[in-house]
């Protein structure tokens, strides 16, 4: 594995603020709630989860039959072969024309889709540029300017260029937990990552504190110019486990996990 750090950001306010002395992260944490912060969040959650889907509107792609067979008791464990050996902007490239190299380039490709760099139009032409297959690109960009637009950014907090206000940071960080492949062949593959991750604001006055998520994003890859690229993608909730009473840090806190942990490569 290899990571990137990057660092700055500073920030006071805690990342939760409960109504009660109830746990924050408690199996509860979707009921209804009078916070304003806490609706805030669920909106913005909600607004990620409809711009996915709406980026990805449109007819299906046809796929490869393939025969539907159960996960044999080695498909999720780890290989320990290093999925790739380059990158581009960040993101890992040159993948290996096999179901592993599918699932390894899914799960890299889940982190930039779901990053906070996809929320800034510049960099967004770059993932997009790099992450699709080249006949998806122009329409996949005009789905996710539009699906990104200035409705999405006022609700996240988050200015034109997608950047936090200042004092503010914003944060997108997903982590895959696994893959599964479910299609296979050759020219193509469909491939399940679930995934968990960190969102919001970190910082005074934010209104957006940083939260935890689950959810699986399916990517529908194909094998082109020797690396696979992403025709579509999508999202759903968890699987989700249940939170532990562990107390919720500080922003700043947060902050500094955010920009001084770097990110990896993930093999399968």
């Amino acid at each position: 594995m290899s990571n990137d750090d990057q660092y700055g950001g500073t920030g006071q306010t805690r990342t939760r603020l409960p109504d009660s002395a109830a746990d924050p992260y408690g199996p509860t944490r979707r009921t209804p709630r009078t916070s304003r912060s806490l609706i805030t969040v669920v909106g913005v959650v909600v607004l990620l989860i409809a711009a996915i889907a709406f980026a990805n509107q449109g007819p299906d792609t046809p796929q490869s039959p393939t025969a539907d067979k159960p996960p044999t008791t080695t498909s999720t464990a780890a290989t320990g072969t290093d999925p790739v050996t380059g990158k581009t902007s960040g993101i890992p490239k040159g993948f290996a024309h096999d179901e592993q190299g599918a699932q390894s380039a899914a799960a890299n490709y889940s982190v930039a889709l779901v990053s906070a760099d996809i929320l800034k139009p510049q960099m967004r032409r770059q993932i997009v540029r790099q992450v699709f297959v080249a006949d998806k690109v122009s329409e996949l960009e005009a789905r996710l300017d539009q699906a990104y637009g200035k409705p999405f950014l006022d609700q996240a907090g988050l200015d034109a260029n997608g950047n936090a206000a200042q004092g503010l940071t914003y944060i997108s960080r997903t982590v895959p937990v696994g893959t599964k492949t479910t299609k296979y062949s050759d020219s193509s593959a469909s491939i399940d990552v679930w995934c968990t991750g960190v969102f919001g604001t970190a910082g005074v006055g934010s209104t957006n504190p940083v939260s935890n998520d689950w959810f699986t994003m399916t990517l529908t890859l194909r094998w082109v110019e020797n690396d696979w690229k992403v025709e579509s993608f999508a999202q759903k909730d968890g699987p989700a486990p249940v939170h532990t009473d562990r107390t919720a840090s500080t922003a700043e806190d947060i902050t500094k996990a955010a920009t001084e942990f770097g990110g990896f490569t993930y093999a399968r």
